[in-house]
């Protein structure tokens, strides 16, 4: 998911964390993302392989932004790309409506920001399918949004999740199975 935050301010929020009042997300965090461009994606692609020396023919990796708003997907790409966030974590449930396989050791993924342009090859190194109550701190901090604390992820994905099972139109609860993914970056290329 995917609440952002860090040490410092985020869009000039004033406040560390740059998150304010949780009750404000819902009218901060509301542009709809644009669209995929297909033709971008396979030339940022075919210039990851080709500076990795990678085989060439490999196909496109699923290709995706954190969060499901302009501005939450602006403010989680920073949090990658300080090297603040390197986990994240999705619902089962989202992943089967998309019709988008679960994450396992060895993916790679392509990052999108808000404005939807390839940014980032990420590898998943760890999955752990489980419970959304079943969160560590250890995993919390890993995903480096807001305080970096359980209770704080617990707060923030249970905004981000309700909104998402209401747009499935399937029902909430605290034990969804949700995909735990812990990743590297290992493609920051410059685009020219």
């Amino acid at each position: 998911m995917y609440v952002a935050s860090s040490s410092s301010d985020i869009e000039g929020s004033g406040e560390t964390g740059g998150l304010g009042d949780p009750a404000s997300w819902d009218d901060r965090y509301r542009t709809p993302l644009g669209s995929e461009d297909p033709e971008e994606i396979q030339a940022f692609w075919n210039q990851f392989l080709s500076e990795t020396e990678r085989d060439l023919n490999i196909a496109v990796p699923v290709t995706f932004c954190f969060g499901d708003t302009v501005e939450l997907a602006h403010e989680l790409f920073a949090l990658v790309a300080a090297g603040t966030k390197r986990a994240t974590a999705g619902s089962v449930a989202e992943h089967e409506a998309d019709g988008q396989p679960l994450p396992q050791v060895g993916d790679l993924s392509i990052i999108m920001d808000g404005s939807m342009t390839p940014k980032l090859v990420i590898e998943t190194t760890d999955v752990r399918i489980g419970p959304l109550s079943t969160v560590d701190d250890q995993f919390a901090w890993d995903e480096g949004e807001g305080d970096r604390s359980r209770d704080f992820w617990l707060e923030a994905h249970h905004w981000f999740f309700k909104r998402s099972y209401e747009r499935m139109g399937l029902h909430f609860h605290d034990d969804i199975d949700v995909a735990f993914e812990r990743f590297d970056v290992i493609y920051t290329g410059d685009r020219k």
